[in-house]
C-alpha cells in the first residue's frame, strides 16, 4: 500500500490532495515535526535531507514532492492526472511543475528561513532577506494571475492535473503575506475552484487546517 509520510501544512500537502483525488488506498504516517521526528535516524533511512514529505510505494521510496507527484501520475495514468507522454502539453506540464517547486517554491523558502542565507545572528539582515523574497514571490504570483487570466479553469487549460495541487499548497503559503495568492482576482477565482473539489476539502479535513485555507 502506499504510504505518505506527513505533516500538516507542509509540503505534503500537494501529494496529499492527488492521493485523495486519485481515490486509491493509501496511509497516511504523521512525521512529528514540532518533535524533530523528521531529524530521527528512522525518518533520515527514508529521507537524508530530513525533509517532508516521503512516499512509499512497495519497494520504492521517493521525497522530493514534484518527483511524488509525477511518480502518482504516472503510475495512475487512467486518471489523466498529466497529459500523454510526449504531447505538446506534456512539456507545458513539466515547465510549471518545475517552476511552481524550482522558482516559487524555493523563493518561499528563503521567506519562511531567511536566517539561513546571513551571518547567525545577523537579524537586520535576515529582515531585509525576508523582505526582497516576499517582493520576489510577489512578483511569480503575478505570473499565474496572467496564467489564469486567460478563462483557463486550471493552470494546463481545461484539464485539471497534478501541477493544481502543488499550485494551491504553494499558494496558500503566501496567506499571511501582505499581497497574499487569494488577493490577485484571476489567482483568487482559481483557488476558490480548488477548494470547492473533494478530494481539497478531505486533505483539508484529513489535516485539520484552520482557516484561512489560503
Amino acid at each position: 500500500m502506499l504510504r505518505l509520510h506527513y505533516f500538516p501544512s507542509t509540503a505534503s500537502f500537494a501529494p496529499h490532495i492527488l492521493l485523495e483525488e486519485l481515490g486509491v488506498p493509501y496511509e497516511r504516517v504523521l512525521v512529528d515535526r514540532e518533535n524533530n521526528r523528521h531529524k530521527s535516524t528512522e525518518y533520515l533511512k527514508l529521507n537524508p535531507n530530513g525533509l517532508i514529505p516521503v512516499l512509499e510505494d512497495g519497494d520504492v521510496v521517493l521525497y522530493e514532492t514534484a518527483a511524488i507527484l509525477l511518480h502518482l501520475a504516472d503510475t495512475h495514468a487512467a486518471a489523466h492526472l498529466a497529459p500523454p507522454m510526449s504531447s505538446a502539453q506534456r512539456g507545458e506540464f513539466y515547465k510549471w511543475l518545475v517552476w511552481l517547486t524550482n522558482t516559487l517554491q524555493a523563493t518561499l523558502i528563503i521567506y519562511f528561513y531567511p536566517e539561513r542565507w546571513v551571518t547567525a545572528g545577523n537579524t537586520a539582515g535576515a529582515a531585509e532577506v525576508k523582505a526582497q523574497a516576499e517582493a520576489r514571490v510577489g512578483e511569480l504570483l503575478n505570473q499565474l494571475e496572467a496564467l489564469v487570466d486567460d478563462g483557463r479553469p486550471w493552470l494546463l487549460g481545461q484539464s485539471y492535473s497534478a501541477v493544481d495541487p502543488m499550485a494551491l499548497m504553494l499558494c496558500r503559503w503566501t496567506r499571511h503575506f501582505k499581497r497574499p495568492a487569494r488577493s490577485l482576482p484571476h489567482l483568487g477565482a482559481y483557488l476558490q475552484r480548488m477548494l470547492a473539489r473533494p478530494a481539497v476539502q478531505r486533505a483539508i479535513a484529513n489535516e485539520a487546517l484552520p482557516q484561512p485555507w489560503v
